[in-house]
């Protein structure tokens, strides 16, 4: 059989093919989800163990959050080189071999008797895995299976996180009380491994693998979206990943992007996410009660980061950062002063405020990404911000558990982070002209160059 003479040819052929009521590409959004969502259930439960460890072991806060450290930075880390497999290889593969690591560390910790134990296998094993399902996943479905609404598809796989709160908090928490963590562990696990064979269907590696065009495209997008999403980069993909940072390092938007984003991540997976049931709990509040907080965070980040999709698409992603950003500071500096053994009202403010903004920043920092740096490096460069985001996320579930061990509060915890996203909100004043979307290297570098001392 002879190959088609340019990767555009098989879009072509399809592009004036009757389309079908519903698009390919939602289905491989759902699946998308699904796969997001297990790979953050034991991330976000991390928290809920907390308790019977310390009890059934005897170790000390600042050890359980090293596994969340050392689980968000490998998590963090993995993430720009899995963007380049991504890129290079078979999206479904690595996405399974990603669920099964994360399905053999959730399922294997439950023989732990050590706490390194627990950060081989919930810190690293499981960090590898999640790394791999990160937002650069999404960041990579969105890019190769949207033309039209993909600042929104991007909202929806972020608030994905959130799905995995809300779906698995209050189950796990229960089970914990009832039946122990290692009966929750094996829960996670379990959800892990049934999503394997949905990769082999519905989803699909690209467009072009089952003969049809993206979401919103014309027979002008097809061409002209083909070469970037179908083209291998030159060299090993270790080689490529390192090449990319090198590229965006030299460009002030890239530094501003990845500080805000490890704020982001100190203040969201790091603080909240990891010691928000803890810190209840020191405050007299059950932890049931304050597991349904968290999951109800979840709640309403799935609408918040949705509309900050939707926001994203008509929006400047710049001046919509800004707004996250100085509503998290604000938000923050009230929580100490809120919590208590009872859900006050005031308490229900902070968790509406707080949960509309959680992840809100994602779809903003993608579509920024790829104005800088174009649609052939946007995903690789992203990785690389949200690898930021981890190491912040780790930086900041450390420093809290050991700020919380010396003076048994979590209140300097609550304020550094507040001023920390006042400082991202203030950096995002000095991101250069924001370029328009090009097609090739070269293009995006002569963009880069001449708006690179140009302010929004």
């Amino acid at each position: 059989m002879s190959l088609p003479s340019s990767p555009a040819e098989p879009a072509l052929a399809v592009a004036s093919r009757p389309r079908p009521r519903l698009h390919r590409a939602w289905l491989v959004v759902a699946v998308t989800v699904l796969a997001l969502v297990a790979a953050a259930a034991f991330r976000s439960t991390t928290g809920a163990f907390f308790e019977p460890l310390e009890s059934e072991f005897g170790w000390t806060r600042a050890q359980l959050s090293m596994t969340v450290t050392i689980n968000l930075v490998v998590y963090g880390l993995v993430a720009p080189f899995a963007a380049t497999l991504l890129e290079r290889f078979s999206m479904r593969a690595v996405a399974a071999i990603a669920l099964t690591l994360v399905s053999a560390g959730a399922g294997l910790a439950v023989f732990i008797t050590q706490v390194w134990h627990l950060w081989i296998l919930s810190g690293g094993l499981v960090g590898v895995g999640t790394g791999a399902m990160a937002l650069v996943f999404g960041a990579v479905v969105a890019n190769r299976w949207f033309v039209r609404r993909r600042g929104l598809v991007m909202g929806i796989f972020s608030a994905a996180n959130a799905c995995g709160q809300l779906i698995f908090l209050p189950t796990i928490v229960h089970l914990t009380g009832h039946h122990g963590w290692r009966v929750a562990s094996f829960l996670v696990a379990g959800f892990a491994l049934a999503i394997v064979p949905l990769l082999f269907w519905p989803f699909a590696n690209s467009p072009a693998a089952v003969k049809t065009t993206a979401y919103g495209a014309d027979e002008t997008d097809a061409v002209e979206s083909a070469p970037a999403v179908l083209q291998r980069p030159a060299g090993g993909a270790v080689a490529e990943t390192f090449k990319v940072l090198e590229h965006a390092m030299k460009f002030r938007a890239f530094w501003i992007l990845a500080f805000t984003f490890w704020i982001c991540g100190w203040s969201t997976n790091g603080l909240i996410q990891t010691h928000f049931i803890p810190a209840s709990h020191d405050h007299g509040m059950p932890a049931t009660t304050a597991s349904g907080l968290l999951a109800l965070i979840g709640v309403f980040d799935i609408i918040g980061t949705i509309a900050s999709g939707w926001l994203t698409d008509r929006v400047r992603p710049w001046l919509l950062l800004v707004v996250y950003y100085g509503l998290r500071g604000i938000s923050l500096l009230t929580v100490h002063s809120l919590m208590g053994p009872t859900v006050e009202p005031v308490l229900w403010i902070f968790i509406l405020f707080y949960g509309l903004d959680w992840v809100a920043t994602v779809p903003p920092t993608v579509v920024l990404c790829r104005k800088y740096f174009g649609p052939v490096r946007a995903t690789v460069v992203f990785g690389w911000v949200f690898a930021f985001h981890m190491v912040g996320a780790g930086a900041g579930a450390l420093t809290a558990g050991i700020g919380r061990d010396i003076s048994g509060s979590y209140l300097m915890a609550w304020i550094t982070a507040a001023v920390l996203c006042f400082l991202a909100a203030g950096s995002l004043f000095f991101l250069p002209g924001a370029p328009k979307a090009f097609d090739t290297p070269e293009q995006n570098e002569t963009v880069e160059e001449s708006s690179a001392q140009k302010p929004i």
